[in-house]
């Protein structure tokens, strides 16, 4: 189970990390607008979201990873008589 600080850190991380993502997207944008015609390509989009998609997935697998033993979904019922 993940302490206070464990969880204030890894949402500290999270946000840094979408906050640099959309200005690296900006970016992207950006220099497809001021370059010269039909440079803005798929490819260049495709470099530009994939780490995005990526540190995505990367961030709710540790954030998953934190939380294993939260949720029990399988728990089952003690037999009659069993106190805990």
């Amino acid at each position: 189970m993940p302490t206070t600080l464990a969880e204030f850190l890894f949402g500290a991380a999270a946000a840094v990390i979408a906050v640099a993502q959309f200005f690296i997207l900006r970016s992207t944008r950006r220099g497809m607008k001021i370059g010269p015609p039909g440079s803005g390509s798929l490819l260049e989009w495709t470099f530009a979201l994939l780490p995005a998609l990526c540190l995505a997935g990367l961030l709710f697998w540790t954030w998953h990873a934190m939380h294993a033993g939260t949720f029990n979904f399988n728990a089952k019922i003690p037999p009659a008589g069993v106190s805990a």
